[in-house]
């Protein structure tokens, strides 16, 4: 509770600077105006407050409502941080006018007003920059399906099954979003690519099993020439809902497997499947989530899956997040030759223009943090995912359908 309190007097103290700034402006001097501001301030923070304590999940509340609102609560936040920086650049400069004053024992009193005024409207108008570019984000770009395809070349590959392809999706986070309709596109993108293996590595909701029902019908139409592979995601297990019991938690762990099977998708935990096509043994491993970061649980065992993996000419392995792939595939288990991960949506947020630059802030947490990568004889690809996390929305890093062909060497 104290650090709510903590965090609730930092962000008065962040609505009130922004007051400041916007009284630098013909409209905010006027007391209605103000009050306005003031009742807008108090019902966002209200809400803010209700999310902190977790309330909406125990309201009959529309999670999508909910999912927007943070959005909302985000872009209405982090604007009025952008605003009060030059607010600050300016009180430091007045703070140490006043000390210099002090020391030269002078009473200049020069206070500069119209640089004060331009400082606060500077302010003003970076804080609309990312408040229109991430409002952007949430109307325009969830559901900007985008097919992004890879070549992997692949020694003794027979020709028969040059270009082979393995479809990747990832990270659906059902719970953001209560209607399946907006997925259709995606589904019927990858179901164009005629895949002859799908896989989906992880994260089919956000706490709770029950988020993926009304997507159960929808998902069970994609196609696949030799299966549809899955496996889980941090998200999945439900360890970030407040269970009553670990009987419930079961249970709901018990739903969301029921879930996979339902949409006809073969659940790896821990395990593996061989697929032989025309003579070539390509064998499927699935892990349960693995993470090289300590904030994030560890289900998995790589050991276990490889001890019932068949020897095969091929060797795949999805784990959901990408670290697991520098901290023990690429060191222990040399003959896996791709692995399929997810997990950092790319931060949802970034610069991607090819051949030019590539940034998100995911990369200051991920060193893997979303395409292709090789470290000698071995490929790992991060899916960017289909779905939202937190904030509804994407800027930059749109959602991902993958679509990787098997190559001659």
């Amino acid at each position: 509770m104290s650090r709510i309190i903590i965090v609730v007097l930092f962000l008065l103290a962040v609505d009130y600077y922004a007051l400041q700034a916007l009284k630098q402006t013909d409209w905010g001097r006027t007391k209605i105006f103000q009050l306005l501001y003031g009742l807008f301030s108090f019902f966002t923070m209200a809400g803010f407050i209700a999310v902190l304590m977790k309330w909406p999940e125990e309201l009959p509340i529309d999670s999508n409502m909910i999912s927007y609102f943070r959005g909302y609560l985000f872009i209405f936040y982090f604007s009025k941080f952008i605003v009060i920086f030059p607010l600050l650049i300016d009180d430091m400069r007045r703070l140490i006018l006043f000390f210099s004053r002090r020391l030269r024992n002078t009473t200049d009193d020069t206070y500069w007003p119209s640089r004060s005024a331009f400082l606060s409207k500077l302010g003003l108008v970076l804080g609309g920059i990312p408040a229109f570019v991430l409002t952007y984000g949430i109307v325009r770009n969830p559901f900007r399906f985008q097919l992004r395809s890879e070549s992997i070349p692949v020694k003794n590959l027979p020709t028969s099954l040059e270009g082979l392809k393995i479809v990747q999706i990832s990270d659906l986070h059902s719970g953001t979003f209560n209607n399946s309709q907006p997925f259709e596109d995606a589904i019927q993108l990858v179901n164009n690519q005629n895949p002859d293996i799908v896989v989906f590595t992880g994260d089919l909701v956000n706490n709770i099993a029950s988020e993926a029902t009304t997507f159960v019908s929808l998902f069970s139409k994609i196609k696949s020439k030799y299966g549809i592979y899955s496996i889980l995601g941090n998200h999945d297990y439900g360890d970030y809902y407040d269970w009553l019991n670990e009987e419930q938690k079961r249970d709901n762990f018990d739903l969301l497997q029921k879930y996979h099977r339902s949409m006809g998708w073969d659940l790896l935990l821990d395990d593996a499947r061989q697929l032989e096509i025309d003579g070539f043994k390509i064998n499927i491993i699935g892990v349960e989530n693995i993470s090289a970061l300590s904030h994030f649980p560890v289900y998995g065992d790589l050991s276990k899956a490889w001890a019932k993996t068949p020897k095969g000419d091929y060797n795949i392995l999805l784990s959901h997040d990408p670290t697991h792939w520098d901290s023990e595939v690429v060191v222990d288990y040399k003959d896996i030759d791709l692995t399929l991960s997810g997990h950092t949506h790319g931060f949802q947020f970034g610069i991607e223009i090819p051949g030019y630059i590539r940034w998100s802030p995911s990369q200051w947490v991920y060193r893997r943090w979303a395409g292709l990568y090789k470290e000698k004889n071995q490929y790992l690809y991060v899916n960017r995912g289909l779905g939202c996390l937190g904030y509804p929305g994407r800027v930059g890093i749109l959602p991902e359908i993958t679509s990787i062909k098997l190559t001659k060497a």
